[in-house]
């Protein structure tokens, strides 16, 4: 039977589709465009998608699709020629707070993996590497010194630790052990010292002499058995050299360091899991952070006074109590409270937001003509906020004071989610932490450093683990995120971001003969990566696939083996193909409105006079979120604004993490963690905020036509 070369959709009704039949070749990159709403997505998801994979679902056993969503059939005659399909849509990766950069791209199961076979534990103590040995390796090393050295195996069962031992020196006699060594000095068992309870002592049992020579070998084996059984995995060889002080060799089978007692369980990749008991961080349970109350939040605008409301919880209060507190402290401490708090002595800063300790304060407190006056302490905001959150029982208590608090790192793990056994363990000077909150592109380049610090038997072992890693983070590179990083959490990324990651992971697999359908990749990326974006998805289509990609963008129409037009208009308007061939032919044809804009007839026109805006200005003071250098920007109010730049650039922690949460918590009472920043001036111009989250372009042209009323304003990110 001959290969057919075309997806063949006979009477396709699906939403507003009106009965259309389409071929789509097949092994080439095909875009549908057209009007918002005019049905693409109707066709490429709800149409083929859907079919594709309500067929492969169908194939598989009864048992087995109980496990699947069943798809229902789409409203469509026959389609023929499909293969197996994989979606790769928008804002399809997890919201779950465990769910990170590395884990949805499987890159950090073969990091866990990397760490738990050629990885080096280290001890936190002495920062010496630790190493468990075979049995077989100890009696190597020894066979490999020189013939005739002397020397004593010891087994320590003593570390440093208080006690008379009296006990225990008359087991080890009864087990036949005839020499101990104490605190330096060798003793016979038969008249063993008596040790003061009160200090530290350092014991180790003699249990053979050796010398050095060829047919000990079984001997040795035996002797480092027993000497291992008695001190829980730990032997010393001390050698007597010609001068100096003799010479110890520790020898262990454990991952354990013999100064400190750290010790390690068997390295395995679950060790490193942040998702499991085993290996996360038992202070925040491999979330990386822990909840604390945020200064920033409890004084989020630093040019105001505590008179004037700088406390943001005491803001809401007109309780006299708080006024006559306030006059009291700043009596105290001798400071102006109608100062700036950015102005006032950090001495005074630290006493209102943190209490003064042990040292007392005179307070005065008028209650409707009964004054009083008490002597104490001044417990402080945070304190006191801390108190009243861990005592009350009321949820709405709990709730008000929430909104005060932030994440920080997790200050057990230092933010790296993983207990300190799995830190311990490094390879080329760096432990898996510190590995994955590197960008994508700086763990490329730490890759290619890693077999120069392995030896050439670990080597072997890495090779096949370190080509899966360097593919995977080359793939992430090639679709214009080598600015992510490998621990950055999966709910914080873009719907552009989140689709590519798929794409780089489908890429990585490596599959031929399968369906993708994507919707608009170039969302969320810049100008500057379209070229890597493209690349990406033709090097899908030469594996041996077919790629539907649902796009307005003029590069990607441009680039395409094969254009479909739908319209001519949006809802009972569309559902129709305009227009169908190669870019060229979508160009040359009058009807197309798409073709018309890629041909130069059609264009947005440049406006010959811009808005002049009100003169007023939102001023944005030394913003410092996620990458943002204490970037301060003016802007200006009565116009339409666009940020743009790179992917990754810091729009949105500017715009969104910055001045819109910061608005909405000042014009609308919002409960919101904004990225920090000095202040935010020009919130009085205003009356309130909206967050429209991906505006269409014709929603952008229906907000630039808006008349706006005095003291609304509108910002858009693209």
């Amino acid at each position: 039977m001959p290969e057919q070369k075309f997806i063949e959709v006979r009477g396709a009704r699906e939403h507003n589709l009106k009965n259309i039949d389409v071929d789509i070749p097949r092994d080439e990159l095909v875009v549908i465009t057209g009007l918002s709403g005019s049905g693409k997505s109707s066709l490429a998801f709800d149409t083929i998608y859907a079919e594709g994979q309500r067929r492969y679902v169908e194939s598989l056993s009864a048992y087995a699709r109980q496990f699947l969503d069943m798809m229902e059939k789409p409203d469509v005659d026959h389609i023929s020629g499909l293969s197996p399909a994989i979606s790769i849509e928008q804002k399809t990766t997890s919201k779950n707070p465990r769910s990170t950069v590395g884990t949805v791209t499987e890159i950090y199961d073969y990091m866990r993996l990397l760490f738990a076979r050629v990885g080096t534990p280290y001890s936190p103590a002495t920062g010496l590497p630790i190493e468990a040995q075979q049995v077989q390796d100890m009696v190597d090393r020894v066979m490999a010194m020189d013939e005739g050295t002397r020397g004593y195996l010891l087994a320590p069962i003593v570390r440093d630790r208080k006690g008379e031992y009296r006990k225990e020196f008359l087991e080890l006699r009864k087990q036949g052990f005839q020499r101990v060594k104490v605190d330096g000095t060798f003793y016979e068992l038969d008249e063993p010292p008596t040790l003061d309870k009160k200090f530290r002592h350092d014991i180790d049992v003699v249990v053979d002499r050796i010398v050095v020579r060829p047919g000990l070998e079984t001997r040795l084996a035996d002797s480092f058995r027993t000497a291992l059984n008695l001190a829980d995995g730990i032997t010393v060889l001390e050698t007597a050299p010609s001068e100096g002080d003799p010479e110890r060799i520790i020898f262990s089978e454990k991952f354990a360091c013999p100064v400190s007692g750290f010790t390690i369980p068997e390295i395995e990749p679950r060790l490193f899991s942040f998702n499991a008991p085993f290996g996360a961080c038992p202070s925040c349970d491999g979330l990386g952070v822990e909840l604390f109350f945020d200064e920033r939040l409890v004084v989020p605008d630093v040019t105001l006074s505590l008179v004037n409301g700088a406390l943001a919880n005491w803001r809401k209060s007109k309780s006299p109590y708080i006024s006559q507190t306030i006059d009291a402290l700043a009596r105290h401490y001798e400071f102006d409270k109608a100062a700036k708090w950015k102005d006032l002595p950090e001495v005074a800063q630290k006493v209102v937001l943190y209490g003064s300790g042990e040292e007392e304060i005179q307070f005065r407190y008028d209650e409707g003509g009964r004054v009083y006056q008490v002597k104490r302490a001044f417990e402080g905001i945070i304190p006191n906020m801390e108190r009243r959150y861990r005592e009350t029982d009321s949820a709405w208590m709990r709730e008000e004071i929430e909104q005060y608090q932030n994440n920080r790192p997790c200050g057990a793990c230092g933010g790296y989610r993983l207990r300190p056994e799995a830190l311990a363990v490094k390879i080329a000077g760096l432990h898996v932490g510190e590995v994955v909150q590197m960008s994508i592109k700086e763990a490329y380049a730490w890759i290619e450093t890693v077999p120069a610090s392995l030896t050439n038997q670990k080597n072997e072992i890495a090779r096949a683990i370190l080509k899966e890693i360097r593919e995977r983070l080359g793939f992430l590179n090639n679709v214009g995120l080598d600015y992510l990083t490998l621990s950055r959490n999966a709910g914080t990324l873009s719907g552009g971001e989140s689709q590519r990651i798929r794409l780089a992971s489908q890429i990585g697999s490596g599959l031929t003969g399968v369906l993708y359908v994507l919707d608009e990749p170039s969302i969320g990326l810049h100008q500057r990566d379209n070229d890597r974006l493209l690349g990406t998805l033709k090097n899908l289509r030469d594996q041996g696939n077919t790629v539907i990609v649902v796009e307005h963008d003029e590069e990607a129409i441009r680039e395409a083996d094969y254009v479909f037009d739908i319209g001519p208009g949006a809802g009972v308007h569309g559902g129709e193909i305009v227009a169908k061939g190669t870019p060229a032919e979508i160009m040359a044809n009058e009807g197309s409105v798409t073709g018309q804009y890629l041909s130069g007839k059609r264009e947005i026109s440049v406006p010959k006079d811009r808005r002049k805006g009100n003169g007023k200005t939102l001023s944005v003071v030394k913003a410092t979120g996620n990458n943002l250098r204490e970037m301060s920007v003016d802007f200006p109010l009565g116009k339409f604004v666009c940020v743009t730049g790179v992917s990754g650039g810091g729009k949105s922690t500017l715009t969104v993490e910055t001045l819109y949460k910061n608005a909405a918590m000042k014009l609308n009472g919002a409960r919101e963690t904004p990225a920090p920043c000095e202040t935010i001036k020009g919130f009085e111009h205003l009356d309130k905020v909206i967050d429209i989250i991906d505006p269409t372009p014709k929603t952008v042209d229906s907000l630039m036509r808006l008349d706006l009323p005095a003291g609304v304003d509108i910002e858009i990110k693209l």
